[in-house]
Parts: structure tokens; C-alpha cells; sequence
């Protein structure tokens, strides 16, 4: 008995572990086979992507080619050398015809796209529009070409966040942001490039490719409205319309050397739009323009803020823009920073702050030195925990199945990561990174509704404590850091923080811009050296390698107004505007 049950046992050992072996192996089998076969299916939705971008450009050339016979000589080189005001005067006047202003546009857009890769799509009802401008010529943008960022809704087409889910769901109404600006007469004719999930300052996804800087094509134009950014800095647009959810507008605007606004919440509709959280209410999405001079910021927020948009979203508080106000020539009393206390400024950043400081104090303001209130804690505990309440469910479904852009990488592997690797590895990190082991922490997400409450309540009280610290200085403005000169490509991904300077206007809901002031000097480069950061970690070091052989490269200074004081913020970017102008003799 004994014999025969040690032969059995022999005999059946081998093939208990043969068949466990090569079930394993043929579940991973399956499951590599099963991966490969979605990859692919997800390649050829992405190349079916393209091929439609492709012949909406294509339709996009034909339409140029088609006006081009009854050209006049030199009539585009005109169109595209006058500024927003100088259209909008010769269109209300006759002087030009708006189809010859959208077909110079059309052309300089298809060549700037060329050079850049800032352009998703076609809106080829742009010509059929032409005829309705006809009947709206009161309209404050009568005839006047104007781009959108990806994630607005257009009727008939895509908007699709840089993902691989939204393609092929075209936009059953246009937004009412759209639907407004046609009301006075735009014409939208473009759609532009955003990064992956909206939710870093590179413009790449795995669609459409990466978008360049017109300045540089080795750095990018920032993100998310770096399609935006670029075409409009390479002429290939004269407005166009950003959404800005922790900087969106305002980095690729001061990136890319132009103008960029971000309301205050809900002062423009969201209606139609789509954001990189939905759902989450700690940090404020915001919409705005964005083009080359304040000027035009200005007349696009005034067409806006009309009763169209008023009947079209009643959620929409009915504040029209306040030409009082935008106009006032009173001195002001400045508030200003130079760096945050989370994140370093760089030499170039210090120095624009303080240029225009003193450029504003020769024109008769007042300006106060101004501490912001507890930035480290408000990135730490109030921003990255809101964006993250969920931790990262929103962003890992909207990925789900999607071939993942290597700029967005860092947030999606961080986002996938179980949350006891992420305490684990924060514990462990907390002696030599402090500020990555917290913001790691941080990243663990609200494990409970009441625990979500509390935050909102402390959102709340920090806001309060943040608009009352700048009442008692009784200011009415504050100048600050805009993050720049442009990265080279590949590295905004890795510094998603370093957009503290700006996101922290989304958590306090301020109206914010940016105004373009300079261009970094061998001087600065010189300083760069030098660049440690406050922790001198891993984020600093790649920081000063992001930024470094930047001479050249435009350098821009933030503006902020307290909530719905948004008129009072472009009044004060005017201002800057005017002095650092004046400076430089222009």
C-alpha cells in the first residue's frame, strides 16, 4: 500500500504542478493577448481620429483655395497685421468684407498648424455664417474669426478632452459660450490641441500629437489651452477661448508671450463644457480669452457678459462688464509678491515683479508689499485633497482604455497607485522630500462624505481669512509671479506643482490675468545657476533643468481682483500693459 501510494503520489505530483503551471501561464497568455488586441483596437480608433482631422484640414485648404481667386494682392498681409480694435472698426465700417477676413485667418492658421500641431478641427459652418453676420452687424464681433479650445462644445463636432472616450460623440448644440459669441456676430472656425485630461501644462495627447511654442519648438506652449496659446501667438488667430482650472489660460498665455484671462467662476456659462473633474467644487473651473492685447480681452468679455448669455443660463449671475470701471483711470492700491512660499520664483520672475512695480509706482499707483496667507497649506490640505477627494477614480475611468500620453504619466501612475503604497511611500520620503511626502499624502484623497464636508468648510474659512487679509490692506489689486519662461518638452508632466502660483486663484475664485512684460536676459540665465527652490528636491532640480537656455523667451506678471471684480482686473492689466509698453517705446 505504502509503494503504491508513493507511485501514485509521484505520479500525480508532476501533474498537479504542470497543470497549475500552465493554467498561469496561459491566463497571462490570455490576458497579454486580450491588452495587445485593445491596444490595437484603441490605435485604430486614434488613426481613424487623425484621418478626420486630416480631411477636415484638407476641406479646411479648399475652402482658402476656392477664395483665393478673387483675392486681392496683399489684402491677407493687412487683415493679419491689425489689431482686434482696428477689425472690428473697418468691419462695423465696411471698409472690410468678413469673408475676406475669415479666409486670411483660414490660410495663416493651416500655416501655423504646419509648424506647430495646434489645430483638432475644422468648423467648415463657419462659411455658411458668413451670410447670417449680415443681419448682425450691432453684434460686438461682427465678422471676427475666433478659435475654441477643444473642450467647448461646437454642434456637430467632437470635444474630446485629449481622450480616446469622447471621441466620436459629437456635440448634439453648440455651448452657450459658443452659441453667444455667434449671437454677436464671431465666427468660430477652428478647434485647438490640449493636453491629456486637461490636467497638466503640456499640450500633447495621444491623439492629436504634441503642440509646439511658436518661440521654441523644443518647449511647450503649456497647457491645457496650448492650442489656443500658440496659434494665437503665431498669428493664426486673433481671440480664442480657454477654460483654466488650475492655470490652464495663464500658463500657455505667459508661455507663449500673449493675453490671458480667467473669470471669475461662473461669471461665463459652463454650459456645454467639458472639465477635467467634473463634479469636484474645491477649485474653480473658469472660462475666458485669450488673445494679443488686453483690448480685446476686454470687447470679448463685453460681448459675453450680454443678456444672451443671461437668457441662455440662468445660473449665470446677470452682471454685465462694467465699461465704468474697465475705463476709470484712478490710482490703484497694488498689493504685490514676488514669491508664494511654496515655490521659489526664478530670478527672471522676481525681476518682472519688481520692473513692473516700480514702472507703476512712476505712474502715480500705490504699491503695498503683500504676503499671501499659508500657500503651503492651502496646495497641500485644500487644492491637491480636492481635485483628489475621489483618489483619481474620475481621472483612471476617463483613461481607462486610452493609450496614456507620456506627459501625463506621473499623474496617472500616482493616481493608480493603492493607497497604502502611496502612505508607505510618504512616510518613507518625509525625511529627505518633505514637500513631495505631503503632497503624496495629500493625494490619499476624503475617505468620507462627512469627511468631504469638513473640507468644504475649511475651503470656506480659508477664503474668508484670505479676502479679509486683503481688505485690511485695503487693496484693490495684487500684482504677482507668473510661471514662466516655457518649459522644454517632457517636462511640465513631471511639475504639475509648480502651478501653485496660479491655481490658488481657482481655490479663492479670483479673477486672474496675465500680461506678457519681457524676455529673459542673459542675466537671468546667469542667476539660474544659482536656483536651488526652498527644498532643493527632486521637483526644484527639475525645474531649473526645465527653464535653463531660456534667453529670449517671453516673461510675463500675474493681475488678480477679489470675485466678481473681474472689469477692476482688466483694468489693472491694461495698466501694466500700458506702462511696460511705454518702457520699451512701443
Amino acid at each position: 500500500m505504502l509503494t503504491m501510494s508513493w507511485t501514485r503520489y509521484e505520479l500525480l505530483n508532476p501533474y498537479v504542478y504542470q497543470t497549475v503551471i500552465g493554467s498561469v501561464c496561459g491566463g497571462a497568455a490570455l490576458l497579454l493577448l486580450w491588452r495587445w488586441m485593445e491596444r490595437r483596437n484603441c490605435q485604430a480608433v486614434l488613426r481613424k481620429a487623425r484621418l478626420r482631422r486630416e480631411k477636415a484640414l484638407r476641406e479646411m485648404e479648399r475652402a482658402v483655395l476656392n477664395f483665393e481667386e478673387s483675392r486681392q494682392p496683399g489684402d491677407a498681409e493687412f487683415i493679419l497685421s491689425l489689431s482686434l480694435q482696428e477689425l472690428h472698426e473697418k468691419l462695423q465700417r465696411d471698409i472690410l468684407a468678413p469673408d475676406s477676413v475669415l479666409n486670411a485667418y483660414m490660410e495663416k492658421a493651416l500655416e501655423v498648424n504646419k509648424q506647430l500641431n495646434c489645430l483638432t478641427d475644422f468648423l467648415p459652418e463657419c462659411q455658411a455664417q458668413l451670410q447670417n453676420t449680415q443681419v448682425k452687424r450691432k453684434g460686438l464681433l461682427y465678422g471676427i474669426p475666433i478659435s475654441i479650445k477643444d473642450n467647448i462644445n461646437c454642434k456637430g463636432h467632437d470635444s474630446t478632452c485629449g481622450l480616446r472616450k469622447f471621441l466620436n460623440w459629437p456635440a448634439v448644440k453648440d455651448s452657450v459660450i459658443v452659441q453667444v459669441l455667434k449671437k454677436q456676430g464671431a465666427i468660430p472656425f477652428v478647434k485647438t490641441n490640449v493636453v491629456q485630461c486637461l490636467l497638466s501644462y503640456e499640450c500633447s495627447n495621444s491623439i492629436f500629437g504634441r503642440t509646439v511654442n511658436p518661440h521654441d519648438h523644443k518647449r511647450t506652449p503649456g497647457g491645457s489651452s496650448g492650442g489656443e496659446a500658440a496659434l494665437i501667438a503665431a498669428g493664426g488667430s486673433i481671440l480664442g477661448i480657454g477654460s483654466d482650472i488650475g492655470g490652464s489660460i495663464r500658463v500657455p498665455a505667459s508661455f507663449c508671450g500673449i493675453c490671458g484671462f480667467k473669470a471669475t467662476g461662473n461669471r461665463i456659462s459652463f454650459k456645454g463644457c467639458k472639465v477635467s473633474v467634473p463634479g469636484q467644487r474645491a477649485v474653480q473651473a473658469s472660462f475666458g480669452p485669450m488673445a494679443r492685447d488686453v483690448d480685446s480681452l476686454a470687447l470679448c468679455m463685453k460681448a459675453l457678459l450680454s443678456e444672451d448669455m443671461f437668457h441662455l443660463d440662468a445660473s449665470v449671475p446677470p452682471l454685465p462688464f462694467n465699461d465704468e470701471v474697465y475705463s476709470s483711470s484712478k490710482p490703484l492700491r497694488i498689493g504685490y509678491y514676488e514669491s508664494d512660499g511654496f515655490w521659489i520664483s526664478l530670478a527672471c520672475m522676481k525681476r518682472t515683479v519688481m520692473e513692473t512695480k516700480q514702472l507703476l509706482e512712476a505712474a502715480g499707483h500705490t504699491l503695498i508689499p503683500f504676503t499671501p496667507l499659508k500657500i503651503p497649506y492651502a496646495i497641500k490640505e485644500l487644492v491637491i485633497k480636492g481635485i483628489g477627494a475621489d483618489c483619481g477614480t474620475t481621472i483612471l475611468e476617463n483613461l481607462k482604455g486610452d493609450i496614456i500620453d507620456p506627459n501625463v504619466k506621473d499623474i496617472f501612475y500616482v493616481n493608480a497607485m493603492p493607497q497604502i503604497f502611496m502612505k508607505i511611500l510618504s512616510f518613507l520620503l518625509k525625511p529627505f522630500s518633505p514637500r513631495l511626502a505631503d503632497i503624496l499624502r495629500s493625494l490619499c484623497g476624503i475617505e468620507s462624505v462627512t469627511e468631504l464636508w469638513k473640507h468644504h468648510v475649511e475651503v470656506e474659512a480659508y477664503c474668508e481669512e484670505y479676502v479679509n487679509l486683503w481688505k485690511s490692506k485695503k487693496l484693490d489689486v495684487v500684482l504677482c509671479p507668473a510661471l514662466g519662461p516655457a518649459f522644454k518638452l517632457g517636462y511640465a508632466g513631471k511639475l504639475t506643482v509648480a502651478c501653485s502660483y496660479k491655481i490658488i486663484f481657482n481655490l479663492l475664485n479670483f479673477p486672474a490675468g496675465v500680461v506678457p512684460v519681457g524676455t529673459v536676459t542673459e542675466k537671468d540665465e546667469e542667476e539660474l545657476k544659482d536656483y536651488v527652490g526652498y527644498c532643493n528636491d527632486m521637483w526644484d532640480r527639475t525645474f531649473k533643468k526645465a527653464v535653463a537656455g531660456a534667453v529670449g523667451l517671453p516673461l510675463a506678471v500675474q493681475c488678480v481682483a477679489l470675485p466678481w471684480q473681474d472689469e477692476l482686473c482688466l483694468r489693472f492689466m491694461k495698466e501694466v500693459e500700458r506702462v511696460t509698453q511705454k518702457k520699451r517705446g512701443i
